[in-house]
């Protein structure tokens, strides 16, 4: 029986976004790329491609830049009052709310993930967060301090702040959250009045460009939002730019580090959400009704093909063998299909190399002589599907105990006492996210407390909300996206100093 999508019930919105030709969004205006041709995009349930999809080169860069920088400089946006931002920010929430079940569709089909996912994330979220963002934009303010100024006595000071928007932004998103990752870079440059160039990843663009479509549908200004399309190169072009402002990626730790060594000799400001290797801590006196599947799916969960999801399980040694068992009986239970196939429970990989990148991991950890509990080898159909895996009994130092696989493969340890486990909780170079099952507060409080990571989740993993900041510590990144955080950074202050008397 074939694991492919069936896309009879597809609605028609979602049926005619395929097999399609996509072109580059600059302007306000779709555009053929300057030279560089199309590339084909896939559905991973059966490997077959499914539109194609524009190539920008440097010279489409050039002008996507460009148009951001004239809306940013002469155009309207960043001079409209801040309650016409606000609905037209909230216009846009409306009209993705409209077309929500074809951008979910069309996101399954490109993505591979669930349909319930990218209905509650890709969609869902993505219309909280723009709805969110929206609100900040009449808040955005200042501040005035009456002035000490000891060397000029007799004289009165007034000083204050003002917040301008930063300029153009370049918004460069990964493959795994499309769509809600689009959102996440848009909503606060829509917000402060900024303009922005989003470079999706290449392997999933559909609901990207389809949010252009849509942004020009609620009456952003052309030019205030661009979209192109392609490989690193123009993710590259865009980054080095020297008319782009500031950076806002979303990916791998070794592309971070790639954008860093460009963006701080020119100025930049820049946001790096990168990766992760987030640990789930079982404590000795955690409710097991929900630490079990919580430990379960914060792996399992968009296929382990998130940042933060908990890829390193350590339970108290009481507790360990039910634990492991528990995880091993949930992951063998969980139904691999097509996203489209309701009665699914995980889909494939995004593509075949990436099965096969993780595939490679789990037969390292073999060899290296961990024990496996259950899974780790692919699933014998044309699509890219894999069964999960949990690994027991791996070094510390082990490379699937430090570095990141990005998909449903999780290394579990014992420990006795939480202070002696929080060297290894800590012992790796990323610091995204955490999380810690427990009933106890002196033992939530101190792991709080101790733990580097940018978000701690307490008896769940992985609830994000639009309020909460998310961003990493050490190498998982620099800077903080949503909540008012994820705001303030896109504007600059401006200090001025008044003489009164």
């Amino acid at each position: 029986m074939s694991l492919a999508n069936d896309y009879a019930g597809l609605s028609e919105d979602a049926r005619s976004a395929l097999d399609r030709r996509y072109e580059l969004f600059i302007g306000g205006e779709w555009r053929a790329p300057a030279a560089s041709g199309y590339h084909a995009v896939f559905d991973p349930s059966h490997g077959g491609a499914i539109a194609s999809v524009a190539t920008a080169d440097e010279t489409d860069v050039d002008a996507a830049v460009a148009a951001a920088r004239l809306a940013f400089d002469e155009g309207p946006w960043p001079r409209m009052r801040p309650h016409e931002r606000e609905a037209l920010i909230l216009r846009l929430a409306d009209l993705i709310g409209a077309q929500g079940e074809a951008l979910s569709q069309i996101e399954t089909v490109n993505s591979g993930k669930l349909l319930p996912n990218t209905r509650a994330i890709d969609v869902g979220f993505s219309i909280t967060t723009l709805r969110y963002m929206a609100g900040w934009s009449t808040k955005i303010a200042g501040k005035t301090l009456d002035l000490s100024v000891p060397y000029a006595p007799g004289m009165a000071f007034t000083g204050f702040t003002r917040l301008r928007p930063v300029g153009v932004v370049a918004g460069i998103t990964p493959w795994n959250v499309p769509l809600c990752e689009a959102v996440f870079k848009l909503a606060p440059v829509l917000a402060t009045g900024c303009t922005v160039v989003i470079k999706p990843a290449e392997q999933t663009p559909l609901t990207t460009l389809a949010l252009a479509r849509l942004c020009q549908e609620a009456g952003v200004p052309p030019g205030v939002v661009n979209v192109i399309t392609g490989g690193r190169e123009v993710g590259a072009a865009l980054v080095a730019h020297p008319d782009v402002d500031k950076i806002n990626f979303t990916g791998s730790t070794a592309a971070g580090r790639q954008i860093a060594a460009v963006a701080a000799p020119q100025m930049k400001k820049y946001n790096l959400e990168l990766g992760g290797k987030s640990p789930v801590v079982i404590a000795a006196d955690a409710d097991l009704d929900l630490a079990i599947p919580g430990a379960a799916w914060a792996i399992l969960g968009n296929h382990g093909q998130n940042c933060c999801a908990g890829s390193r399980l350590y339970v108290h040694a009481s507790l360990f063998d039910r634990v492991i068992e528990g995880v091993a009986e949930i992951a063998r239970a969980v139904r691999i299909g097509p996203g489209l196939d309701p009665a699914s429970q995980m889909g494939p990989m995004v593509n075949h190399a990436h099965r096969d990148r993780v595939l490679a991991f789990v037969e390292e950890g073999r060899r290296a002589g961990a024990s496996l509990v259950y899974g780790g080898e692919s699933v014998a159909d044309p699509g890219a599907y894999l069964n999960p895996a949990l690994l027991v009994g791996l070094p510390h130092e082990n490379r699937l105990v430090q570095e990141e696989i990005f998909g449903p493969v999780l290394v579990a340890e014992r420990f006795e006492e939480m202070d002696a486990v929080m060297a290894r909780v800590n012992g790796t170079s990323y610091g995204l996210g955490a999380s810690i099952w427990s009933r106890d507060f002196e033992t939530i409080n101190r792991f709080f407390d101790r733990v580097e990571a940018g978000i701690v989740w307490i008896n769940n993993h992985n609830t994000l909300d639009p309020a909460v900041p998310f961003g990493g510590w050490k190498e998982s990144g620099v800077g903080m996206e949503l909540g008012e955080e994820g705001l303030m950074s896109h504007l600059r202050v401006k200090a001025g100093v008044v003489c009164r008397a």
